[in-house]
């Protein structure tokens, strides 16, 4: 018998992987999407061996179902959140492909937080068409409903998506690819002029309608609603270098498939900014702040740079 566990700790190992990944899209939080697997773990640990004849699609089933059951307690915090909140950052490297821009936009800051305003069960359909390649049939078996329901809740939620999308093309910077360089340069741009508090060169990095996003979560201070524009972005940004980055190292990095600066207060991290571009110049920026959300990230981030 502890045979037959040991083979079905090890079989649910090889999915622990894809199930954080459909988790995360699910939920934002890597947080929850680590407890959830947990608790899949936990159902899986609770079933006789040999009893799941294909593991792969029950495992998903089931995390599918219970991200499901933590979205709909989740939204009524969210509606309580103070401030604007902002999914937690990930290693792109947790999420699976990130080869094609279409990958890197799906777990991208600015489409998990659109995400938010699908309602659960649209947003299972959506991850698991889009980002697991699950037919309409394989999506109504997870969420237990008609094929014809599945495939109205797959278009409904891209419908929401495409009605909350900007009016103005722009995307998350690429952490590699033959765009690095150019990427890097943007983001080292940015932090020149924000930490010299040069108003006209943040503008001319600026689009027009930039907007710019910060998270503290109440833990941290923050702006409680979006800065629009981009005289008042600009503003914005050379008051917060100003207040909050006296002893601050910043690093660039990866997460969500996106470049990022991360902001280092001595082992701590404190914060990780996303800039989105587009033809006119930065679209924009979300700052996350809410140490709460920055502990997942910051603990695999010394893990890979310590074995790197």
């Amino acid at each position: 018998m502890n045979a037959q566990r040991d083979e079905a700790a090890r079989e649910f190992e090889s999915h622990r992987g894809r199930l954080f990944a459909l988790a995360y899209r699910m939920l934002g939080s890597a947080a929850e999407a680590e407890d959830t697997v947990q608790d899949a773990y936990l159902r899986w640990h609770g079933t006789e061996p040999g009893q799941v004849a294909a593991p792969g699609p029950w495992l998903n089933k089931v995390v599918a179902n219970l991200c499901l059951n933590r979205l709909t307690s989740a939204r009524a915090r969210r509606e309580e959140y103070p401030g604007t909140w902002l999914p937690e950052p990930v290693a792109s490297g947790a999420l699976g492909p990130m080869e094609r821009a279409e990958q890197r936009e799906a777990v991208s800051f600015a489409v998990l937080t659109m995400m938010e305003r699908l309602s659960p069960p649209e947003r299972a359909a959506v991850v698991l068409r889009d980002a697991f390649a699950y037919s309409h049939r394989e999506v109504a078996g997870v969420l237990d409903c008609t094929e014809a329901a599945a495939r109205q809740l797959y278009h409904r939620g891209h419908k929401h998506l495409a009605d909350q999308a900007p009016r103005a093309a722009s995307a998350p910077l690429a952490p590699s690819g033959t765009d690095a360089e150019q990427n890097a340069a943007l983001l080292g741009r940015f932090l020149r002029a924000a930490s010299d508090g040069s108003l006209e060169q943040l503008e001319q990095l600026l689009a027009e309608q930039v907007v710019v996003w910060s998270d503290g979560g109440g833990r941290v201070r923050a702006a409680l609603r979006p800065v629009h524009g981009r005289g008042n972005a600009a503003r914005f940004l050379a008051g917060l270098f100003e207040r909050f980055t006296d002893g601050v190292r910043f690093e660039l990095a990866e997460a969500n498939g996106t470049a990022v600066l991360l902001g280092w207060e001595g082992p701590d991290l404190t914060s990780v900014s996303a800039v989105e571009a587009g033809p006119d110049g930065v679209t924009g920026i979300r700052i996350l702040r809410n140490p709460d959300k920055l502990s997942h990230y910051a603990e695999r981030h010394r893990a890979l740079s310590q074995n790197g």
